[in-house]
């Protein structure tokens, strides 16, 4: 695909610097060529500007004048997000319809649109709308829901019961509505309780590879549309996520938790059951979880704490050695001055 410059700032609301060329492709300063564009959103990255080979670059107001040809914006990385879906090629061989070596269940409602691979599997009494794909080794259960849009791509897992919205992506290996982890204790050992309950996945939720989302022990595991899960993410059962919230990889979130609008779990958080993270709230990369947080709460650490005081903590703790032994020595000196003091005294 070939795009001018100017139809590239008409469309997203752009200012053009320098002449108007077109462009084939998008890709890093160090790497792109002059038929391809590129961005600078971190600053880190500015001196690259000087040697970059670019044929335009996305740049904010300040750094304009800092290459021969630019696209202005506000937010430099969101314009290349939007930009860069017109360069992403859909992935998928299959143009539309259900393959013969695919089986879908006689009580199934398949959309003509849509598109089922070969080896796919789609069971009794589901639905799958206009646009869906259901890639290679998919399977979907019984009475499943798949919205307008939504892909899954090879190896994905829907057990009974799960519904997706509109424009969902589950990536290879994601298993959605597998049993909750609950047991009660018997006299005869651990007892399973049975989880009964769905899984709710909103429009444009992108569910990453490997992931698990566990079905509802009685009520709803949900996770509201926007909302972002990384791969390796464990999502217990009757959890509810909100929208636009973003979980980066191997983030485990236990049962019955409650995630606001807007949260960022940082990777490998660990949240424990049965609390409420506020809207907008940031937990840094590796803390644990262990009590309810209130909406804009910024928190790092195991246990989690304020990320300021936790920010100082590091930096004071390389030098926890060096200060445990001047405390020691003055202990040691103080000591020596009180026995000399007795010494002096009884003299």
């Amino acid at each position: 695909m070939r795009i001018t410059l100017s139809e590239l700032a008409s469309r997203f609301g752009l200012r053009l610097v320098g002449q108007d060329r077109e462009i084939q492709g998008v890709n890093t300063l160090e790497k792109a060529s002059p038929d391809e564009l590129s961005f600078l959103a971190n600053p880190k990255y500015a001196p690259a500007l000087k040697t970059t080979q670019a044929g335009c670059v996305i740049v904010s107001e300040k750094h304009a004048g800092d290459v021969p040809c630019a696209l202005v914006s506000d937010n430099p990385y969101l314009s290349l997000a939007r930009i860069a879906t017109l360069f992403a090629p859909p992935q998928g061989c299959q143009g539309s319809g259900t393959s013969p070596l695919a089986f879908v269940h006689e009580e199934a409602s398949v959309s003509p649109e849509a598109v089922v691979y070969p080896f796919a599997f789609v069971g009794p009494r589901s639905r799958v709308a206009a646009g869906a794909r259901i890639f290679p080794h998919c399977y979907v259960g019984e009475e499943c829901e798949i919205g307008e849009g939504t892909t899954l791509y090879p190896g994905v897992t829907l057990m009974a019961g799960v519904k997706l919205g509109r424009g969902v992506i589950c990536h290879p290996g994601a298993v959605l509505g597998s049993d909750g982890f609950g047991y009660a204790q018997g006299p005869e050992g651990l007892v399973k309780v049975p989880q009964i309950g769905p899984v709710v996945i909103g429009d444009g939720v992108e569910v990453g590879a490997n992931a698990t989302v566990d079905r509802g022990s009685l009520g709803t595991t949900e996770i509201r549309s926007g909302a972002k899960v990384d791969n390796l993410c464990q999502i217990a059962h009757n959890v509810r996520i909100g929208e636009h919230s973003i979980l980066v990889a191997q983030v485990g979130v236990s049962g019955s938790t409650t995630i606001g609008r807007g949260v960022i779990l940082a990777g490998q958080v660990g949240v424990v059951g049965h609390l409420e993270i506020g809207d907008g709230a940031i937990v840094g990369a590796q803390s644990g979880v262990g009590q309810s947080l209130p909406a804009g709460a910024r928190v790092s650490g195991s246990p989690a704490y304020d990320h300021g005081a936790f920010l100082r903590n590091a930096v004071l703790l390389p030098k926890l050695p060096e200060l445990v032994k001047r405390v020691n020595a003055l202990e040691k000196e103080i000591s020596e001055l009180r026995k000399r003091g007795t010494d002096d005294n009884d003299g």
